[in-house]
Order: structure tokens, then C-alpha cells, then sequence
């Protein structure tokens, strides 16, 4: 049980090293995308937003600690309407974040040797498979984003769709690989065209930065495992 807790706090400690306090204070970070995928404008945009994404967070934290709990109910009440938001800025926040994470790679490079083509392969038949499935999953979102994650419940990577910032969000789902797939993050540079976009990213996934996550969410179903 020992090993167990310490593999956890392993995972937790790298997962938020340097992105949150003890005053739950988020730190944006600023991000150097060298693909010529996308224009300048384009990522000078998507991280201004990114940006607000966390500054709003941060003042709903601040207004959470005041909010009235004791008024608190399901038709209309300020503690539900925070919440909400907080739920919506939080998934804006992380899935931006790791969304920029793992694109832009000029020099990707998977292996067939590594964990992650090895899961990939194991959980949808071949790495092909998983292609078409996570492209389908782009195309699918309703300006979302396309995430491929280990399911604690399942015990096995999946694709699913996450329609603006926080509906349909998966429960019980680590995120390995995501991708933006809202009209902003795309539209300027290729219209209509999500398709090309989403092809364009994913020959530019980091996978190195994606198996990292990969190793993590295996620690997570060990410790499940073994609960």
C-alpha cells in the first residue's frame, strides 16, 4: 500500500509541478509554437484566449471563497453559477494547455517501440485504427476539442468527443493526446477545410511529450489495480 500511495503522489506532484499553488491560483504559460501549420495570428489568438481562460478561473476561485453556500439550490443561486464556470474555465484552461503541449513538433517521431504505439495498437487492433477513429472524433466535436485518454472505469485508452469546453467531458478519463478542433483554432488559416487542419496537427504531434503522459496514466491504472 505504501508503493501505491507513492506512485500516486508521483503522478500528482509532475502532473501540477509548477501550475498550481496551495491557493489554487493557476499560472498560465506561455507557449512557443514553431509549426508554420497554423499563422501567427492564429497562435497569437489561441493564447491570448488561453490567457483569459486562466485569469478567469483565478478571479472565480477568489469569488468561490465568499460565495453564499447556505442560499445554494438547482434553479438559480450565485455558488451554481460559479460552479459552473469554474467547471468551464478549469477544462478551457487544461485542455488548452495540452492541446499546445503536444502539437508542433517539426521533428515528430513515433516509434514502434514506444508505449504509446504499443497501447494505441493493443486497444484499437492497429495504429491506423486509432487514426481514423481519433480523426473522426476531430471532425465529430461540436467546436471542441478530439481527446484520446485511459478510462480508470474501462482499463483501456479510448477516443471521445468534448463538445465547446465542457459538455460531454468524459468521466473517470486521463487525457493522453488532445486536440482543438474549435473554429478559432483552425478557421483563419484553413476555413472550412477541419480536416486538412486536424491532419496538419496530428503529423505534428509531440510524442514524446504524449508518451510522458502515457507512463503517467499507466502509474494511475496500477494504483487502481491495486485498490
Amino acid at each position: 500500500m505504501k508503493e501505491i500511495k507513492e506512485e500516486l503522489q508521483e503522478v500528482i506532484d509532475s502532473t501540477l509541478r509548477g501550475v498550481l499553488s496551495e491557493a489554487y491560483v493557476l499560472e498560465p504559460k506561455r507557449f512557443s509554437l514553431q509549426t508554420e501549420a497554423l499563422s501567427d495570428a492564429t497562435k497569437k489568438a489561441r493564447q491570448a484566449e488561453f490567457e483569459a481562460f486562466v485569469s478567469t478561473l483565478n478571479r472565480i476561485s477568489a469569488e468561490l471563497e465568499g460565495a453564499d453556500r447556505e442560499n445554494a439550490n438547482a434553479y438559480s443561486s450565485d455558488f451554481r453559477n460559479l460552479k459552473l464556470d469554474e467547471a468551464h474555465n478549469m477544462n478551457a484552461s487544461f485542455l488548452r494547455a495540452l492541446h499546445f503541449e503536444n502539437i508542433s513538433d517539426l521533428n515528430s517521431n513515433l516509434t514502434m517501440d514506444m508505449l504509446t504505439y504499443l497501447r494505441l495498437q493493443r486497444d484499437w487492433g492497429t495504429f491506423d485504427e486509432w487514426q481514423r477513429d481519433f480523426i473522426a472524433c476531430a471532425m465529430s466535436s461540436r467546436d471542441g476539442y478530439a481527446i484520446t485518454g485511459y478510462s480508470i472505469f474501462l482499463k483501456r485508452y479510448i477516443n471521445c468527443v468534448i463538445d465547446t469546453e465542457s459538455l460531454n467531458v468524459t468521466v473517470g478519463l486521463i487525457p493522453v493526446v488532445a486536440l482543438d478542433v474549435a473554429e478559432g483554432a483552425y478557421y483563419k488559416d484553413y476555413l472550412g477545410d477541419r480536416k486538412r487542419y486536424v491532419i496538419n496537427m496530428m503529423k505534428q504531434f509531440n510524442w514524446d511529450r504524449i508518451e510522458e503522459r502515457i507512463q503517467s496514466a499507466e502509474k494511475v491504472a496500477k494504483v487502481y489495480q491495486n485498490a
